[in-house]
């Protein structure tokens, strides 16, 4: 029994790593991308279409791994693709056209939304081995990733070259991976999973998970791409505090995730799914009708708090639905959710031209209310045994 418990500790913990090494090579492309910029000569329109071609690219592979996993389980599909995932930004640094660039680019979204799925299912699965929740942390952990590669990338880039901080990223993440490699746990689909057909559920619970999450997903991708943005033209904030925007939600977004998993486990999925979006609900209406800088960021601090947890909760969800094999139920609920971050900065850029970043966030709110009857089921993400 003890011996079981170590693995399970080792597996937590190494589907962690996953979460973080991913969310560091993501975080260090933030910086990467005006160096490319200035390499291939290349203006913010162009620069926006590569980033197209990293969300289109994410979103096709996700059901393929989707696949993947539900066929040959979550840890030959996670090692695979973090492999390959590994030395993408080397790639993208040694592009030497913008045709190529694109097409490095294409394949590096693909594999974040492929080894995204995996790991989310790969979490799903030490969830049910251990009986405890973990997805929030693991988030949290891809939250701290991505901070340290976003925060020390751009002076190592000046310090190294574009080329130099690929390098050191691809080295500190095989080492990581190194070590977790062979402590994920190893999941093996029964024979039932492997002979069903790989086609769309079709029952409509992951759909509408997946709309939940979608719900979720919008507003965090409004506050990341044009909370500074609001607190600047609309608010007349320095550049520097309106760099505290998305700072301030990140910020208690990392936190709550670290909490999110012992709170889940005290009050269940959808009573904290319910009061977290009433939080973030709070936190955007509070960031639309503000009347100076401050009360914006204490706004947006207020709702990382509410949307930490939510897509995590969703995820868990969708891993866990009855009759469904986890790969196909999490690539679906992804797909969708990270849809809404796709699509959401050009919509959101149209409609704030037409009326304003605090109409925008007011209205982000009220979109809440969509998770918040959808809650229920949320249920499926409650799998730990009755006291």
């Amino acid at each position: 029994m003890a011996g079981t418990g170590l693995v399970g500790i080792k597996a937590r913990w190494a589907v962690s790593a996953l979460f973080f090494a991913n969310g560091l090579v993501v975080g260090s492309w933030a910086p990467k991308l005006p160096a490319m910029m200035a390499r291939l000569e290349i203006g913010e329109s162009v620069a926006g279409l590569l980033v197209l071609a990293l969300g289109l690219g994410s979103i096709c592979l996700m059901p393929v791994f989707g696949a993947l996993v539900a066929r040959r389980g979550s840890a030959w599909a996670v090692k695979r693709a973090a492999a390959l995932f590994t030395p993408s930004l080397i790639w993208i640094s040694l592009a030497p056209t913008v045709w190529a660039a694109a097409a490095t680019v294409l394949v590096f979204g693909a594999l974040i939304g492929g080894m995204d799925v995996a790991m989310n299912a790969n979490a799903v699965a030490v969830e049910q081995a251990r009986r405890r929740a973990i997805m929030s942390s693991c988030h949290g952990f891809w939250s701290l990733g991505g901070l340290a590669g976003a925060g020390v990338g751009g002076a190592a880039i000046q310090a190294m070259g574009e080329t130099g901080h690929a390098v050191l990223v691809t080295a500190i993440v095989a080492a990581i991976l190194a070590v977790a490699f062979p402590r994920i746990l190893r999941d093996h689909p029964g024979g039932e999973a492997k002979s069903q057909p790989l086609r769309l559920p079709r029952t409509p619970l992951p759909y509408l998970i997946g709309v939940m999450a979608l719900a979720c997903m919008i507003p965090e991708g409004a506050i990341l791409d044009w909370a500074a943005v609001y607190l600047q033209r609309e608010m007349g904030a320095s550049l520097t505090v309106a760099g505290w925007g998305f700072a301030a939600c990140a910020g208690t977004m990392a936190v709550m995730r670290f909490l999110g998993d012992e709170i889940r486990r005290r009050f269940g999925a959808v009573r904290t799914l319910r009061v977290s979006t009433l939080i973030a609900m709070a936190g955007l209406g509070l960031a639309g009708l503000a009347g100076s800088p401050p009360m914006a960021l204490a706004g947006f601090a207020l709702a990382g708090i509410g949307i930490a947890n939510m897509v995590p909760i969703a995820f868990s969800a969708a891993g866990n639905v009855p009759g469904l094999a986890q790969g196909v139920g999490l690539s679906v609920v992804t797909t969708m959710g990270y849809s809404g971050i796709l699509l959401a900065p050009g919509s959101i850029g149209f409609l704030a031209e037409r009326t304003s970043f605090s109409v925008i966030y007011v209205g982000l709110s009220l979109l809440l209310i969509v998770p918040l009857l959808l809650s229920r089921l949320a249920r499926t993400a409650d799998f730990e045994a009755a006291a």
